[in-house]
């Protein structure tokens, strides 16, 4: 990254040293690297997670089972980033709330590391809390480094971000899939436990090119608060040991005890979060038009994200088990797809942002309801694709990779349509009184759209089943179709946003 380092005119205020990173601030590398390292270990672990779940020489657990733990081990991840960012904005600080998330998910990868099925629910548990304390502080350090929303800079070193992001997501499957698949698997939670130690080193190193408020806790805890607060926290930590305790010696115990009532939290939670910022007798009128809107779109991208974290899980046990995984005929490990999406990304982001801006300048860009609906309807093409190697699999033959290669690319241009809009609408959208908790509300759509799926595979519904694949891809078409029917009226109730 040195070489990217040039000398350069610096606004006064900006954080670091006169350097810059791509016209950036200096700070942007640090946050780049570890976000990337982190990113790496995450995608890493997760290609290897369902493959690891099934396997024979991992847990050997029933696709149905695997894809339970799966779908709520993500979720999880999501539903954790809101608490994540209360630790940061009352308790420690957004720096040194990365700094503790970095050795946590650490210590959760060297635990996945360990060859023992006892601790391997653990190692999922402690990334899960580490990944929800970093995700939303890291990003909020980003924003630190601009004078302020209206500095030029701000979107474009946001966009470089992300393109840490991507990168770490696309190697991690290529390095940490090819050693656990190939060598073996705790070798590959291993190496995961060593990107996020590399990250974590950067971001120590490179810290003092960060902005100072990144260390100031925003609105600390009164004492009061801490104790209430510590309080509440030991009477449901002291239920929930009490209560597995009896439910352990009384030998009832079984692994849906953890599962179910993880996935009905996800679903539960963000329902209360969304009923108790719309019945705030605070909020306004046009506030509470634009939170009526916003619903439709939660609701749209909860399908959405049902569907597309399959990728990960129910695409990925079919490739396992019934595609032929060769190109050329060369094969290939079945966790390489998870850099598909990835790599996608990197290609036809930018192809998308020139399309979209081109279309601006002739006045016929589609309104944000059109690319939210578009993105819908094409999550669903993707599940009535899968529906031809599901076909051929059934028939006795291996599908051929190049069908799940396809059912990528058409849920990466279905993402691209939908997630930068959704994470646009949602700042757009979001009253005054809730304006940074709202990032934290739009992950919980990916919560519940995870946690669904969690709770069909724990009914014992087979989400390799052709007539299940169909119905996820009628609902979500249908669901697009309906948001486009409607749209004049979520227009209305959006006022200003456009």
């Amino acid at each position: 990254m040195a070489s990217s380092l040039t000398k350069d005119s610096v606004r006064p205020g900006t954080p670091g040293t006169g350097k810059t990173f791509f016209g950036h601030p200096r700070g942007l590398a640090t946050l780049f690297m570890t976000e990337m390292w982190e990113r790496f270990s995450y995608y890493g672990m997760r290609a290897l997670l369902p493959l690891y779940l099934v396997a024979p020489g991992g847990l050997n657990l029933n696709a149905g089972t695997a894809t339970a733990i799966y779908s709520v081990y993500v979720s999880l991840v999501y539903l954790l980033a809101m608490p994540g960012g209360w630790f940061g904005d009352r308790v420690w600080g957004p720096r040194r709330t990365v700094a503790v998330a970095g050795v946590v998910i650490m210590l959760g990868h060297l635990t996945l590391a360990l060859p023992s099925s006892g601790t391997f629910y653990a190692g999922l548990g402690l990334v899960a809390i580490g990944s929800g304390l970093l995700k939303a502080n890291i990003s909020t350090m980003v924003g630190h480094l601009y004078d302020g929303p209206d500095d030029p800079r701000r979107d474009g070193g946001f966009t470089v971000f992300y393109m840490g992001i991507n990168l770490g997501a696309f190697a991690a499957p290529l390095i940490i899939g090819t050693i656990g698949e190939n060598v073996n698997w705790h070798f590959g939670f291993a190496l995961a436990a060593l990107g996020m130690a590399l990250g974590l080193v950067q971001f120590l190193l490179g810290s003092r090119h960060l902005a100072d408020r990144s260390s100031v806790v925003p609105k600390p805890l009164s004492a009061e608060e801490k104790a209430g607060t510590l309080r509440k926290a030991a009477i449901w930590a002291g239920i929930a040991v009490v209560a597995y305790a009896v439910i352990g010696f009384s030998g009832h115990y079984t692994l849906n005890w953890i599962l179910v009532p993880l996935t009905l939290l996800g679903v539960i939670i963000p329902v209360m979060v969304l009923v108790n910022i719309k019945r705030d007798k605070e909020l306004d009128r046009p506030e509470q038009s634009k939170m009526s809107a916003y619903i439709w779109f939660f609701v749209a991208a909860a399908v959405f994200w049902m569907i597309y974290d399959q990728g990960g899980s129910t695409l990925s046990i079919f490739a396992d088990s019934s595609a032929d995984n060769t190109v050329l005929g060369w094969e290939f490990p079945v966790s390489w797809y998870q850099s598909v999406n990835p790599v996608l990304i990197m290609a036809l982001a930018p192809v998308f942002a020139w399309f979209w801006l081109a279309l601006n300048k002739r006045g016929k860009e589609p309104s944000t309801i059109v690319k939210f609906a578009s993105g819908l309807v094409l999550v669903g093409a993707s599940f009535f694709l899968f529906l031809a190697p599901l076909s051929i699999a059934d028939g006795g033959h291996k599908a051929a990779a190049m069908w799940l290669v396809a059912i990528y690319f058409v849920q990466t241009v279905g993402e691209l349509l939908l997630s930068p809009v959704g994470l646009s609408v949602t700042t757009k959208m979001a009253p005054a009184k809730y304006a940074s908790q709202m990032m934290g509300v739009w992950f919980l759509a990916v919560t519940a759209g995870d946690a669904t799926t969690g709770l069909l595979s724990i009914a014992g519904v087979d989400l390799n089943k052709t007539g299940i694949v169909a119905m996820e891809a009628t609902l979500a078409v249908v669901a697009g179709v309906a948001v486009w029917m409607y749209r004049k009226r979520v227009k209305e109730l959006m006022g200003d946003v456009r």
